[in-house]
């Protein structure tokens, strides 16, 4: 049962939830010392730099139950490099590719791969290290991107899938694997997916791509032989196994792995799960998870980002938001905040994507047109959104209620 709940660095929103507190997570002695001083059940780590850094293995060592993986097992978001060769050595179905340590590696490499290409930074770039290049010179220029920040730098060049994307999330123990539900994330920042890729600009779950044969084939050849693999190489995994798919004529491919809850995925997630979240958390940190199961409502969710002018590239911060108080009012209707602060009173803007806009619906058209209808309430002249979040899916609903017979007249 939950008691007192801390959130470090938090914001305004979760701090109507939660104690904020002023904890740098990279300073892993200052948040083992919090921990102990306030005798810290369970910590759930959100972002995946920490993850990445290991502190997991430090919080564990000094005795303090967590939610996440192990440095070790986090290389499967931290290194899309480790992703391809474990995926390689397992026959787990992706990309083909190449990796890359030097500009003029990759230069060379290119060649080996028809376009259009996808070139990716090996390691964390905030879900905006990828460029899909449609000619060798478009190619060439993110290479030179890539490698121009430092000699450190690392590159995967990637077959470029067809097909249409989806999310797959499983709560992990080490051993077991318990599928959550599907979702389907937006990364362009512009309305029919222009403009540069963004850490996400809306989501809506479930996914109608992933019917229950897709379901099971992605639990069979990706998810499951990932899990085995990891325990078997000595690096369990345990937390959120979060895959991204390509739904190609093949079947599901794996593009890549987060080991968190995505975002804006978990937002739809989290307002469609019927059972304690609590519980599963624990349950994973303790490696029951082959003694549960997890139940959601029927209903569908949609999230729009409402993110700074100029995202995913420079922003401007302290721009103030107005009309919250106006959506609150709305049934059907959650507020999660990311880039928020507040100023004098105000709610101001803090970072790229800064609100995301959550609603419920018995079709994902009906949370479509809840969610954009809160999003017009919100006066915030300095944001932007995309205005087709969950297009897919509203398209596929308006085909099947057309092909749908229409009931017959009752006779009197």
């Amino acid at each position: 049962m939950l008691g007192e709940f801390y959130a470090a660095p938090g914001n305004p929103g979760i701090a109507e939830l939660a104690q904020c507190v002023d904890l740098d997570f990279a300073d892993h002695r200052a948040v083992i010392a919090f921990c102990k001083d306030k005798s810290i059940g369970l910590v759930v780590i959100g972002p995946e730099a920490p993850l990445v850094a290991g502190i997991v293995d430090d919080l564990a060592g000094a005795g303090i139950k967590t939610f996440g993986p192990t440095r070790a097992a986090a290389q499967l978001e931290g290194s899309k490099g480790f992703t391809k060769e474990l995926c390689s050595r397992h026959g787990i179905p992706t990309a083909r590719y190449s990796l890359a340590g030097t500009k003029r590696e990759a230069l060379e490499r290119l060649h080996e791969h028809a376009l259009p290409v996808v070139i990716k930074a090996d390691g964390l770039a905030a879900g905006k290290g990828v460029t899909v290049a449609f000619s060798r010179a478009d190619a060439e220029a993110a290479i030179e991107n890539l490698f121009g920040g430092g000699t450190d730098a690392k590159a995967v060049i990637e077959e470029y899938l067809e097909g249409e994307e989806a999310s797959f999330f499983v709560l992990a123990d080490g051993t077991h694997a318990v599928a959550l539900a599907t979702a389907q994330d937006h990364k362009r920042a512009h309305d029919q997916d222009t403009g540069p890729n963004t850490g996400g600009m809306g989501a809506y779950s479930p996914a109608p791509v992933m019917s229950e044969e897709l379901c099971r084939r992605t639990m069979e050849a990706i998810i499951l032989p990932t899990i085995k693999a990891m325990r078997d190489d000595g690096a369990p995994f345990k937390g959120v196994l979060y895959a991204g798919l390509m739904i190609t004529r093949e079947g599901p491919k794996l593009i890549e792995y987060n080991v968190r809850f995505g975002d804006p995925e978990c937002q739809v997630l989290m307002v469609r799960l019927k059972d304690d979240l609590l519980t599963l958390l624990i349950a994973a940190v303790e490696g029951e998870l082959g003694h549960v199961s997890v139940r959601w409502n029927d209903t569908a969710a949609l999230t729009v980002v409402m993110a700074a002018n100029g995202y995913p590239g420079d922003v401007a911060k302290g721009s103030e938001i107005r009309g919250l108080d106006r959506v609150s009012a709305l049934d059907g209707v959650e507020i999660f905040h990311a880039g928020t602060a507040l100023t004098n009173g105000r709610l101001v803007a803090n970072g790229g994507r800064v609100l995301n806009v959550t609603a419920m619906g018995r079709t994902v058209g009906e949370a479509q047109s809840l969610a954009y209808h809160a999003v017009n309430l919100i006066d915030w002249p300095e944001g932007f959104c995309r205005r087709d979040i969950g297009f897919r899916a509203v398209e596929r609903e308006k085909m099947t209620a057309a092909q749908s017979p229409s009931p017959r007249p009752s006779k009197t």
